[in-house]
């Protein structure tokens, strides 16, 4: 019963992640007007079991890496998107909001070219 209890905690955490990350989706669409943020998009969000804090994954899209702008406004924007989410969400604490970057899309897109690369040389070879 106990590993039951556990398990519904993690449950509960990844709903709330996924919805603060359909309602960030929306919030820097809609509400931010910093042009900076036109092109991000937020991937995952990782959420801790207290729902106290929360990493926010983004990629800009068409880029491996991550601009110094982007970050700086994403951090500028932080205060105005947590506000936001407690407006939106009903939770009793609004998590305090950390921006990494989504690396995976950087890797995933390497492999594909090196995946494109082999199949050139193989055709070469036959």
């Amino acid at each position: 019963m106990k590993e039951l209890a556990s398990t519904m905690k993690f449950k509960r955490a990844d709903r709330v992640a996924e919805l603060i990350r359909a309602e960030m989706s929306d919030i820097i669409i809609r509400e931010v007007k910093d042009p900076r943020l036109h092109s991000v998009t937020i991937t995952a969000v990782k959420i801790a079991d207290d729902l106290r804090n929360a990493r926010i994954y983004f990629v800009e899209m068409g880029k491996d890496e991550c601009s110094p702008e982007i970050k700086a406004g994403l951090t500028q924007a932080a205060g105005f998107i947590r506000r936001e989410l407690g407006k939106r969400m009903r939770l009793r604490y609004v998590p305090e909001l950390t921006f990494v970057h989504d690396q995976s899309f950087g890797y995933g897109n390497r492999i594909e070219n090196l995946l494109a690369q082999i199949a050139k040389q193989e055709e070469k070879n036959d």
